[in-house]
């Protein structure tokens, strides 16, 4: 049978979700606790492969597996099975043609920054600390540019392996509550540090070392030479994953899971 498990973490003590040959993936961890109660070697396939540091509450996974559990039997198992960083949220069944990866119609990103003078010790793994004032209406009008179906080049990682630059935001909100600023990015697919970098352009903009306009210029250009730094990857945050309805995939519910939110959740 297939499996699908939803799957949230903090990712600051991991080299990211994938598999690695020197550090702990997540993935690593997940694989050995689903095999110890299945009884079976087990191999995931997930949504979308975060980087070292960054977080998911909304990650999803599947695998096959000849074991026969209930949905209690793999959350409780697995969990038991897990440090308490990583946590499994829900468990189903799922038809042989689902695909967490390829089955995924749009996924979401939030990107949190504490924007005051002052750092945070309680925050610091999960919120970029920006002392200078930023603003997110000018942060807003350059993400503006970036909304739609483009060749994201500029915002690629040298290292991504992508067979296309092109992808398709269908939404790139900033939005402000008290001293937190959030980017809120919802998209077909994602270049590696893609969110990142994008992230580090607008906070450009928001500082007033450039003009909302520019970041059309830095889209243009394809050159990565041109854009802002990556931000850090702790204020990242895999927040939702969409499938077609007829898998029947359960979603996070809450405020924390609501893209749309005027609130920020961290």
């Amino acid at each position: 049978m297939r499996v699908a498990l939803g799957i949230e973490y903090a990712g600051t003590a991991y080299n990211g979700w994938q598999r690695q040959e020197t550090g702990i993936g997540i993935q690593t961890l997940v694989e050995r606790a689903i095999s110890e109660v299945a009884d079976e070697t087990v191999a995931t396939v997930c949504a979308g492969r975060t980087d070292a540091g960054v977080h998911a509450i909304a990650q999803v996974v599947h695998f096959d597996s000849c074991a026969d559990r209930t949905r209690r039997g793999w959350m409780l198992g697995v969990n038991g099975k897990l440090p308490d960083s990583i946590n499994v949220t829900w468990a189903a069944r799922v038809d042989s043609q689902f695909s967490a990866r390829f089955s995924a119609t749009s996924r979401t990103y939030r990107y949190v920054i504490l924007n005051r003078l002052a750092r945070s010790a309680l925050m610091r793994h999960r919120a970029w600390w920006v002392h200078e004032p930023l603003d997110e209406q000018a942060m807003q009008q350059a993400a503006n540019h970036l909304q739609g179906e483009h060749d994201f080049s500029a915002f690629r990682a040298a290292a991504c392996r992508a067979s296309t630059p092109v992808r398709n935001l269908s939404r790139l909100q900033v939005s402000r509550s008290g001293e937190l600023i959030a980017l809120s990015v919802t998209g077909n697919a994602f270049l590696q540090h893609m969110v990142r970098n994008i992230t580090g352009t607008l906070v450009a903009v928001g500082k007033g070392d450039a003009d909302p306009d520019w970041v059309r210029i830095v889209l243009d250009s394809r050159d990565r030479t041109r854009a802002g730094v990556a931000a850090p990857p702790h204020g990242l945050t895999l927040v939702d994953v969409e499938y077609p309805e007829r898998f029947s995939i359960p979603r996070m519910t809450g405020p924390a899971a609501r893209p749309q939110s005027d609130r920020i959740r961290l």
